[in-house]
């Protein structure tokens, strides 16, 4: 199989380690149980895995984790989201961008809340190794919290800058998360961004079609989206009434918190978003865009702050 490296995800982050083709074969030298899973692209014969099959993509992400970000544990229960590492990262580094613009914040030690961390903890995970921020990671599953609670606890010097904690009443999103005492120059959010269980079962049906298209040659299983509970995948009103209550909390905790930060996954939406922004008083509002390959996707940061 040809393992030559070729720069075919330049639409990344520049400072993403994950702009080249993967190296299977160095990623299976760090991580073993990769080895199995390592096919042969049947149009190019370069090596590859079954992006269709859960268990090879969660090896593959654990493989990474492995070899770039000195991550020696890191596992999640079946039927939870499964979180793709290039697309995780861009995130963290379009974030620490934001912080170089001008602000009036000088705080050396930089301090992340994480909206909805999932069980895979995977955004403090990352912005802890690449950035050496600290982390608030909070949310309403409290299977989430034991199992990104498991993930930080097991891998060297990742609890003295990760905390998680399970947010209560889960119609609120910072309060009785963020502390009195507390400031956060970020916060960051990967929302549910469907309107109901019919819609994310469509596309999840989308998905594996598209994947079978593509060379997967596994059968359909029921499991949405590699995994995901309800809270991850959907939510009353999807992703704009989420993103709205929100920016409605936001103004509670402006004089805590300098950029307020949230991943939208539909362009349309934007416009909704920027509308509630601004009846909302916020003195900026950035959208950026980041892609991976032919995949656009983008956040909204706002501030109070001038």
């Amino acid at each position: 199989m040809n393992a030559k490296k070729t720069l075919i995800k330049d639409s990344l982050h520049k400072k993403n380690l994950h702009r080249h083709d993967y190296d299977f074969s160095a990623l299976a030298q760090v991580h073993p149980p990769l080895t199995p899973f390592i096919i042969s692209n049947k149009f190019n014969q370069q090596a590859t895995i079954n992006f269709s099959d859960t268990n090879a993509v969660k090896t593959l992400n654990f493989a990474l984790l492995k070899k770039y970000y000195r991550i020696e544990h890191w596992d999640f229960p079946t039927g939870y989201l499964c979180p793709p590492i290039p697309g995780r990262v861009d995130y963290i580094h379009y974030l620490a961008d934001l912080l170089k613009k001008p602000t009036s914040d000088v705080s050396n030690k930089v301090s992340v809340l994480d909206i909805g961390t999932g069980a895979s903890c995977i955004y403090p995970i990352l912005g802890a190794r690449t950035q050496g921020w600290h982390f608030v990671a909070s949310d309403i599953d409290p299977i989430s919290i034991k199992s990104a609670n498991a993930n930080v606890k097991a891998n060297k010097g990742l609890a003295k800058q990760i905390t998680c904690r399970l947010q209560q009443n889960s119609d609120h999103i910072f309060a009785g998360i963020i502390q009195p005492n507390e400031y956060y120059q970020l916060t960051m959010c990967n929302p549910p961004f469907h309107k109901s269980l019919a819609e994310a079962t469509k596309g999840t049906s989308r998905k594996w079609h598209n994947l079978n298209k593509e060379g997967g040659n596994n059968k359909r299983n029921n499991t949405l989206n590699f995994g995901g509970q309800q809270a991850e995948l959907w939510c009353q009103g999807g992703e704009v009434a989420f993103i709205r209550q929100m920016i409605k909390e936001s103004k509670q905790y402006q004089k805590q918190v300098l950029w307020f930060t949230c991943l939208v996954s539909k362009k349309d939406h934007l416009s909704a978003i920027k509308l509630s922004l601004k009846k909302a008083n916020v003195a900026r509002v950035n959208v950026v865009k980041m892609a991976q390959g032919q995949k656009i996707s983008r956040f909204i940061a706002w501030s109070f702050s001038t």
